[in-house]
């Protein structure tokens, strides 16, 4: 089985799909590597790297167009999706509800659409979710900028001047990226408070040493992906109320609030921002899905009532080496998974649960019951 990898066009992307030592896993395997020219530069890898690997290097129309699988890590480029050919097999993060067009391509053009934000979220699927292991990335980036941006420092310090206060850090959603933006503040030695829609998390903000926020919100909970559910607006109006407070007093805020396929919630308004201290940091993790607060700019950062708003997309983009190496070892959980040893090939098995629940496309139709 011929497997590709390509760099991805978006601007400002520095992740790439396969490092060396990943190609070198699946070559063992038995699957042939075709490397895009140049894929690791960036990550200072070279094409002799992946060379010594096993991999073959060849251009990007070659790989588009020979592979039986390909892998990158945003969508595809509606030229790119005309250049494979019918029957192959593509993965990557593909945005899959709010990216209709490209769907609808990715059916016409015959290929199998395997789309990384709907790997179910289930201990056998655990070692494949690409979506948490870069939210793990996005939670530690979002608290190292905002400390770089803060003139304070975060930790308590005993001084011969006296005695330094700790910053007040408070998380917004405490799923794989809050409770990383947890344990990063924490460790930096920040006073940190967290809040979550589903009580059942208490427990694990607790035990990185953060406060839990109480808000009573009446009927709230989870789907059983483990996502928050949506709330009314009345309990949204409720949550904004409870928390107005605590930005209050609180020196840098994280929202990690989203719902998934659907645009995220706004839970700081910009009357919430107004309470807060001039110089403090409020740091939107959601911006990409149309941002928790009110006022963020996507890919900039907008000082608000003297209160600097980060909307930086991509976070996991700054620590690019380390979300390579999760990435690829997330695609190459998943390929080894349904790996045939007696064909040396993967094997699309539409009837595990896995595969149902993050194949798209197959066949030339849509074929995932969610998406449907």
């Amino acid at each position: 089985m011929i497997i590709g990898a390509v760099k991805d066009i978006f601007s400002g992307e520095s992740r790439i799909p396969m490092t060396p030592q990943g190609t070198a896993r699946l070559v063992k395997k038995g699957a042939t590597l075709l490397i895009e020219d140049s894929l690791g530069t960036a990550l200072h890898y070279t094409n002799d790297d992946y060379i010594q690997a096993g991999a073959r290097i060849v251009s990007r129309d070659e790989v588009l167009k020979t592979a039986d699988m390909i892998l990158r890590v945003r969508k595809p480029a509606a030229e790119d999706i005309n250049k494979i050919k019918s029957g192959a097999i593509h993965i990557s993060f593909l945005d899959p509800f709010n990216e209709k067009d490209l769907i609808n391509s990715l059916a016409q053009q015959g290929v199998s659409a395997v789309s990384l934000e709907m790997i179910p979220r289930t201990t056998i699927a655990q070692k494949m979710d690409a979506l948490s292991s870069q939210a793990n990335l996005a939670g530690y980036v979002a608290v190292v900028l905002a400390s770089e941006r803060i003139t304070k420092i975060l930790p308590m310090m005993m001084t011969p001047a006296g005695t330094i206060s700790p910053s007040r850090v408070f998380i917004i959603g405490a799923g794989v990226a809050g409770l990383q933006a947890i344990a990063t503040a924490k460790r930096l030695g920040a006073r940190v408070e967290a809040f979550d829609t589903r009580p059942v998390v208490k427990e694990q903000v607790q035990s990185l040493g953060a406060k839990f926020i109480e808000i009573d919100l009446g009927e709230t909970g989870q789907t059983k992906d483990g996502y928050a559910k949506a709330l009314t607006p009345e309990q949204l109006a409720k949550q904004r109320e409870g928390m107005a407070k605590v930005c209050g007093y609180s020196d840098i805020v994280i929202t990690t609030a989203q719902i998934f396929g659907r645009k995220a919630p706004i839970i700081v308004t910009k009357d919430m921002i107004a309470r807060m201290k001039p110089g403090s940091i409020v740091v939107d993790l959601a911006i990409e899905t149309g941002g928790n607060v009110e006022g963020a700019e996507l890919n900039k950062e907008v000082i608000i009532n003297g209160v600097n708003v980060i909307g930086l997309g991509n976070l996991p983009s700054h620590v690019a080496v380390n979300a390579s190496d999760m990435l690829t070892a997330n695609f190459a959980n998943f390929i080894e998974h349904f790996w045939n040893k007696d064909s040396n090939s993967f094997h699309l098995a539409q009837e595990d649960e896995i595969i149902k629940g993050c194949l798209i496309t197959h066949g030339g139709k849509i074929v995932n019951e969610k998406l449907k």
